[in-house]
């Protein structure tokens, strides 16, 4: 069983349909997001808990906002994935997944257009809807590392469903894939939402939360801004944990003049050394002062990199 860390409650989400103390789920280091839509117009019941997702979005229309509802914690693995006797793992396999109220069916969406049923249809969703989607796919980008990225092809519904449109994933491909996709992409499941959620707005909205320029957004008359790497979570940086990001980070301490408590150099190997360094650095700036505890973690991250 893997071991979690960082934040597991994403801010502002409500608890108020809590499901994982009847259906506790296994502890995962999640590296994948994977989008539904609900097809529904309300929060879903799920069963009592039983095919719930770890967090349901729900619009609010006439505040123009997402009001988020947490089902489990963003490490524990939830149930809203088809998984085959014998299969590929799906709903285990670092699986962070999110429902987000309303369709992506143009039928249904036609259906309650005629009837009055205020929604959202999601291939066409309003800017307000997709920024506050992006908004938990920065911070699930910033605290645990999740890349800002993602499959290329996301088919309108009902051309999505089964296996006919190329977007599904094969066993070996999911096991391998890190990154934001649909239910549509999954291996084992037949379901294609979220459709054609527009999936490129939805990163470029990510990385404007995150401060990150994309790269075709830059001209030769703005100068261009440092370019901060993406934060890897914080799962990298703790007691004997080897990885090149430790390396990377031990590198910039040493160039911004935080190397003192290294005897030969920085190393790929997480140690006391590197968080004394990563304490000093922390003491030195009035951001993060208040939490000096040698733990690197996005703010730190980004300030030690800018």
């Amino acid at each position: 069983m893997s071991t979690k860390t960082g934040p597991q409650r994403f801010p502002g989400a409500s608890r108020a349909n809590w499901y994982q103390d009847d259906f506790g789920g296994d502890a995962m280091e999640v590296d994948v997001v994977v989008l539904h839509t609900t097809e529904g117009r309300t929060l879903p019941g799920y069963g009592g808990g039983s095919s719930a997702p770890n967090l349901t979005a729900v619009p609010d229309l006439a505040a123009k906002k997402l009001r988020w509802y947490q089902h489990f914690d963003v490490e524990t693995s939830s149930r809203a994935l088809v998984n085959l006797r014998g299969g590929a793992e799906t709903n285990t396999n670092n699986v962070c997944q999110v429902e987000l109220v309303g369709t992506c069916d143009p039928r249904t969406h036609k259906k309650w257009l005629a009837a009055g049923q205020a929604h959202i249809h999601w291939p066409d969703a309003p800017d307000w809807a997709l920024r506050g989607v992006a908004r938990f796919l920065a911070w699930m980008h910033e605290e645990h590392g999740v890349r800002l990225s993602g499959p290329g092809q996301w088919p309108a519904y009902p051309g999505s469903y089964g296996t006919g449109s190329g977007a599904r994933m094969t066993a070996a491909e999911w096991k391998r894939f890190k990154g934001i996709c649909g239910h549509l992409h999954v291996v084992e499941n037949v379901h294609g939402d979220p459709g054609a959620i527009d999936f490129g707005r939805l990163v470029k909205y990510a990385k404007a939360e995150l401060d990150v320029e994309d790269d075709d957004t830059s001209s030769a008359s703005t100068p261009a801004r440092p370019k901060v790497p993406a934060f890897p979570g914080r799962k990298y940086f703790t007691a004997g944990a080897t990885n090149k990001y430790v390396l990377q980070l031990g590198k910039q301490l040493v160039k911004r003049g935080f190397g003192d408590h290294y005897r030969v150099g920085p190393s790929r190997t997480w140690g006391e050394a590197d968080r004394l360094n990563v304490r000093d650095f922390q003491k030195s700036n009035k951001q993060l002062r208040g939490d000096a505890d040698g733990t690197p973690g996005p703010l730190t991250w980004r300030l030690l990199f800018s």
